[in-house]
């Protein structure tokens, strides 16, 4: 993707230049950054799970999950059957995971912290080939391939690769292996469609306007499905919303008291257990006054830098 800089009203192209040692510097620059990038927790550097050695090990506290990093230079492996691999291994190494998560961080982890079924696998690199792209064109395959790129301006770009919008079901090829057999009955891969499922025509529709909404304020987010809620990402979750069947259930993720809410309408749930990202919550129905509700969305949106 090239980058131009503004120069006296024009534009000079900036260039891009290789990385001095590949694998090397790209798992440097990754691990001193996965919380801007990701919104990741890092957790251990080159960490060995099972018979396998990965390359980072980290922790997304949004999904309660771990998430294995891979940096990849190789141009004929295969992003699916290594990814699989990855995640068998870290279903079956859970306690050394864990261990490992206390170990580092000096913090335990209990049985309701964690959610298994959503783990997944990064793969980073300078670029991918047709072949290795194969592997997001699965809508239920947790894997994740984002290419990076450096320029001479100091500027590293990380670009996540986008899956197509009608992509096959790995599980019509899983049986080809009893490893993946194995991952597909323990690993869930959330949709909208999974949260829209047998929801009202009026609250369906209530949904898609507030996305269409959220969407606006930016090019850079991201749309997450979670098992509890459909969360919205800039770098970080901004707005999570849980679909019910009269109404949906936003958080906003802000701190208690930073919010500003002349209507008060946003509930502080600091100090109650919920759902999603953040300290304050609100319930939305289709009368709702959505251009309101909207100032206090953009100032979660905002706070994510």
């Amino acid at each position: 993707m090239p980058l131009f800089l503004l120069k006296n009203s024009k534009l000079e192209r900036i260039r891009e230049i290789q990385f001095k040692s590949e694998r090397k510097d790209i798992q440097q620059i990754t691990e001193s950054s996965l919380k801007e990038v990701f919104g990741l927790e890092f957790v251990k550097s080159e960490f060995t799970l099972g018979n396998l050695r990965i390359d980072t090990l980290a922790f997304d506290k949004a999904a309660k999950s771990f998430v294995v990093i891979e940096y990849k230079m190789d141009k004929s492996f295969s992003v699916i059957d290594q990814g699989v691999a990855y995640l068998a291994s870290l279903l079956n190494n859970r306690a050394d995971c864990i261990l490992e998560y206390y170990e580092q961080k000096n913090q335990s982890l209990k049985k309701a912290d964690i959610q298994w079924d959503q783990s997944r696998v990064i793969f980073i690199s300078p670029n991918f080939t047709v072949y290795q792209k194969q592997a997001i064109n699965f809508r239920d395959l947790p894997i994740e391939l984002w290419e990076i790129s450096k320029y001479e301006n100091g500027t590293i770009l990380f670009n996540k690769l986008k899956s197509p919008e009608t992509s096959a079901s790995f599980k019509e090829i899983s049986a080809r292996s009893k490893e993946a057999q194995s991952v597909n009955k323990e690993i869930k891969v959330y949709t909208e469609e999974d949260h829209l499922k047998d929801i009202p025509e009026e609250i369906e529709g209530l949904y898609q306007t507030l996305k269409s909404r959220i969407l606006s304020l930016g090019d850079d987010i991201e749309i997450r499905s979670r098992q509890l809620y459909v969360g919205f990402i800039k770098t970080s979750n901004f707005v999570d919303i849980h679909i019910q069947n009269s109404q949906l259930k936003i958080w906003l993720n802000m701190q208690a008291g930073t919010l500003d809410d002349p209507k008060k309408w946003a509930r502080d749930v600091s100090n109650i257990g919920h759902w999603g990202n953040g300290d304050y919550e609100l319930n939305v129905k289709p009368e709702t006054d959505l251009d309101y509700l909207m100032t206090l969305v953009k100032q979660s949106y905002l706070k994510q830098k």
